[in-house]
């Protein structure tokens, strides 16, 4: 089955219980809310993919030893097999910089109880609320025919 690998990471303000996360401007995802990341180029270490498009998409550096990994995640749709990806998820509660809006994304932080969930991808109530509570996760998600509906859950905390 194809499989593109992906990351998708956050910026966590621990102290004040805030995120960033980022309006998609185009593409992928384009008008929602999400964690900041893409495809993994070829030859690229996960982690490397990982900085590279958090600097990318919000002119923020971070080193990798403030980089954990927090879990994989399958997503499948079925009737848009080229979509199908594993999500290397990352969070850093240290960085430089300050975000900026890119030409893809829009940053912004939200208190840990606002997270607009109803402007996220469907999936991302099931997980997101485990990692900002320390959690580690994998979990698989299948979408129906429309590709926004979730027909399959499975998410395990280790």
């Amino acid at each position: 089955m194809f499989m593109k690998n992906a990351t998708l990471c956050f910026l966590i303000d621990k102290k004040n219980k805030k995120i960033l996360l980022g309006m998609k401007k185009r593409g992928f995802g384009k008008n929602k809310y999400n964690g900041f990341g893409g495809k993994v180029k070829d030859n690229e270490d996960i982690k490397q993919a990982a900085i590279r498009e958090l600097f990318e998409e919000t002119v923020v550096r971070v080193h990798p030893k403030n980089f954990e990994k927090k879990g994989d995640l399958i997503f499948l749709f079925p009737y848009e097999i080229g979509w199908n990806q594993k999500v290397h998820i990352f969070v850093a509660e240290s960085w430089e910089g300050k975000p900026i809006e890119t030409e893809e994304m829009k940053p912004e932080w939200f208190d840990f109880k606002d997270i607009p969930f109803e402007k996220m991808w469907n999936d991302d109530v099931y997980w997101l609320p485990k990692i900002l509570n320390g959690k580690n996760l994998k979990g698989e998600f299948i979408f129906g025919k429309d590709n926004e509906t979730i027909i399959n859950v499975n998410v395990k905390e280790f």
